[in-house]
């Protein structure tokens, strides 16, 4: 049964993680490496991850409640949503165990982090239209990538990106997903940064993949079991978005409601008008309401019920992502000309807050899957 009241061990969690951030504010020169080093070594960045590797033992409903008190703290880290929530995850589920060695201790304690690369140029939310390939090497076993990538966060910072290939499938000639471990630094791996309009410590990056060899143990986990592997990534990606959109929406709301408190234009403070009140009020409920649905996926897949977690994780996120948008957008309004200089600091969560809207997977495919997996409706694509 999925808990709707928070235990005392996550109440206190909380607490812990939201002093952490609070005391480690962010500024324009802020060093996201050292925040993060100082996460891990509270045991925040692999919380998640094996005890026995180093991790804390916990699931995604502890990791996605570190995220979401960061982000209501100002100081988010979207790499959290890649290195230790999909990364850390596929491999602790399905790496061998020289991987799980290798890996997971180092993305624990803060030392090495993993991005992930999934989307293309032309595949968009169609993840059967991935073309990058890999191949065998008949001579030495080795893997040979080729292909491209785009939006793929922390690169540049990532010790090693986590890149979702196909193969070819022996016995039908089809395509089938594998994941490869692609250390930063091999050769005929290249990016390029995106200029893009987001004001976050964390960069876009194009990848290219020319003949990337591989030795053959960079295939993580079974070559013919690549898609429940790329989906059991897929919705903890899903949940900390989600979780990473209610903290940027809790602390757009905090920053409202301290100014509703104390701007004073007539007689009282503009937070006394329902004008002001009640839009702030429905933005929070708005939040909770995205919580509850977000605590919910959570404790799903953590209980190993990966198809209701799919679903849950799909509506969380369109939750989330609804309920930052809007939350951010009351926020600014309520500070009128305020809400849009650098002083108050929300003006750049207008663009930020589209992320939730967007990635990893847009609000209009999260109907899609609803209307056709849930609902029973047939499909339009």
């Amino acid at each position: 049964m999925t808990p709707v009241i928070e235990s005392d061990e996550h109440k206190a969690l909380r607490e812990a993680v939201a002093a952490f951030a609070r005391n480690h504010p962010r500024t324009p020169d802020t060093d996201n490496r050292h925040f993060w080093q100082a996460a891990a070594k509270l045991g925040y960045i692999g919380v998640n991850l094996p005890e026995a590797y180093g991790g804390g033992g916990g699931g995604i409903t502890e990791l996605s409640l570190v995220l979401e008190e960061m982000g209501a703290a100002g100081n988010p880290l979207l790499m959290m949503i890649v290195s230790p929530a999909i990364c850390g995850t596929v491999i602790a589920r399905f790496g061998t165990e020289e991987q799980k060695r290798d890996w997971l201790p180092s993305l624990a304690d803060g030392t090495r982090l993993m991005a992930f690369g999934i989307t293309e140029p032309d595949a968009g939310s169609n993840s059967h239209r991935i073309t990058t390939t890999a191949r065998r090497d008949g001579a030495t076993g080795d893997w040979l990538l080729t292909g491209r990538k785009v939006f793929v966060s922390g690169v540049d910072i990532a010790d090693a990106t986590l890149i979702v290939g196909r193969t070819e499938d022996a016995r039908t000639g089809k395509l089938k997903p594998c994941l490869f471990i692609v250390p930063r630094d091999t050769p005929g791996f290249r990016r390029r940064r995106i200029d893009m309009e987001l004001n976050a410590a964390e960069k876009q990056f194009e990848l290219t993949l020319d003949d990337v060899r591989l030795p053959a143990d960079a295939l993580v986990g079974d070559e013919d079991a690549g898609l429940l592997q790329l989906f059991a990534g897929l919705n903890p990606e899903r949940v900390m978005t989600a979780a990473f959109g209610i903290g940027m929406g809790r602390y757009a709301l905090s920053r409202a409601l301290e100014y509703a408190r104390e701007r004073t234009v007539w007689k009282t403070p503009i937070g006394a008008h329902q004008a002001i009140a009640h839009p702030l009020a429905q933005a929070h409920i708005d939040l909770e309401l995205a919580r509850l649905m977000t605590q919910k996926a959570a404790h799903l897949y953590d209980a190993g019920d990966d198809t209701g977690a799919g679903e849950a994780a799909n509506m969380a996120k369109y939750a989330a992502g609804e309920a930052c948008v809007r939350a951010v957008d009351q926020a600014v309004h309520t500070l009128g000309g305020n809400g849009l200089t650098r002083e108050f600091g929300l003006a750049q969560l207008i663009t930020a807050s589209r992320v939730a809207r967007i990635a990893p997977v847009s609000r209009e495919m999260i109907l899609n899957y609803v209307s056709h997996q849930t609902l029973g409706l047939p499909k339009s694509y």
